[in-house]
């Protein structure tokens, strides 16, 4: 069985309706919605709402880890907006939401990302796409478990959780062949950027389930640029399966 797997889709929609070509099965690890691009700052929400020059100056207060700097800047954006600032952002996820889930291929089993919303996927999601968060599903005879999400940073995405909420879905997924996060696990390597500099955050819950439970895979996103984009841990490789809005290209597994 032929699996193509995906992750920090960001909006790449053209992409997407092609990643599935030649696949049994088609497996997205979430980040779907480009809210702002760290390469081209004249795309994503913010700067369709806001223009170029904001989201420079934005972005510029991030990178150099300004963060009250940011959110302050962000806040003063929002409330240029007349009212709340929350209908023009639905808006806008909605629109890239209905875009991309038209082009996901099918069959496809899909998790969500940091920067996700959840509770707007029921709107988009079509026949043939299966949504698992904490859930496991079976693919050519292996058990492949998903989980969600990521932990909580100084960035604030939209779904960001707690550690213990975080590894309870972990928990609840138990032992599977293959284990689909978000996020990798708390391993250094995996989780620092080369491009930006910093380190992600990992989860020491899908660590302690690969020591505990030894999966055949553990494949992730997250970090757009890792220092180490796969490693062996004891008899599990770890693969960060790449940051598909600058690829264009699914990471094949074959099962």
């Amino acid at each position: 069985m032929r699996i193509h797997v995906v992750s920090d889709v960001h909006g790449r929609a053209e992409a997407l309706k092609r990643a599935g070509d030649g696949a049994d099965a088609f497996i997205c690890l979430g980040d779907l919605i480009l809210f702002i691009d760290y390469s081209d700052h004249g795309q994503g929400i913010f700067a369709d709402l806001f223009g170029q020059e904001n989201a420079d100056r934005f972005i510029e207060l991030r990178t150099q880890k300004r963060f009250d700097e940011a959110r302050d800047f962000s806040r003063r954006m929002w409330e240029s907006l007349d009212g709340d600032a929350w209908p023009h952002i639905e808006r806008a996820v909605h629109r890239q939401y209905e875009e991309l889930f038209a082009a996901m291929p099918v069959p496809a089993y899909l998790t969500y990302g940091n920067v996700d919303v959840p509770h707007m996927w029921p709107e988009h999601v079509k026949d043939g796409h299966t949504v698992l968060d904490g859930e496991v599903v079976e693919l050519g005879g292996l058990r492949f478990g998903f989980v969600g999400g990521g932990l909580r940073t100084e960035y604030r995405t939209p779904y960001e959780l707690d550690d213990e909420v975080y590894a309870a879905k972990v928990a609840a997924v138990g032992e599977v062949d293959v284990l689909c996060c978000h996020i990798p696990p708390a391993v250094p390597e995996l989780l620092y950027d080369t491009v930006a500099r910093r380190f992600e955050r990992g989860s020491e819950a899908v660590l302690e389930a690969i020591h505990r439970t030894q999966p055949k895979y553990v494949l992730f996103g997250h970090v757009h640029q890792p220092l180490a984009r796969r490693m062996r841990i004891g008899r599990t490789e770890c693969v960060n399966v790449g940051h598909f809005r600058a690829s264009g290209v699914p990471y094949v597994l074959s099962v």
